[in-house]
């Protein structure tokens, strides 16, 4: 069963960890597409760092709880920020698909460690 909350992790990472490296090779139309909903520019990078460094982080299992936790934040603010528009269909969907991700990662914050996990090797070793 170990292997299958690491298959979890690795789900919900992916998604974050794919449209982050899209990001960054996409810059410009990202930062237009922030600044519409009046996310300014100086925050692109440090979304850019979340999307990227902390899925990778859950995916290996290391700071889980941690990383799991502000991933849940982030995928909250963006759900509130970008998906409110609930006369569109699609954007009601989109903040729906958010806030169970937001879930899911609160999941995994509140788990301890499994064995494939660094988390886990770090805690047997104590």
């Amino acid at each position: 069963m170990h292997i299958i909350e690491a298959l979890g992790r690795i789900f919900l990472s992916s998604l974050f960890l794919i449209e982050g490296i899209k990001k960054f090779f996409l810059q410009e139309e990202t930062i237009i597409y922030m600044e519409e909903y009046g996310v300014p520019e100086i925050l692109f990078f440090p979304s850019l760092i979340l999307e990227i460094l902390f899925p990778l982080l859950i995916i290996v299992g290391y700071k889980t709880r941690i990383s799991a936790s502000i991933m849940s934040l982030f995928t909250l603010t963006v759900a509130i920020i970008f998906h409110t528009n609930f006369q569109n269909e699609m954007e009601l969907i989109f903040f729906l698909k958010d806030l169970a991700i937001a879930g899911g990662f609160l999941i995994i914050a509140t788990n301890d460690p499994k064995i494939c996990s660094i988390d886990y090797f770090l805690k047997s070793k104590k």
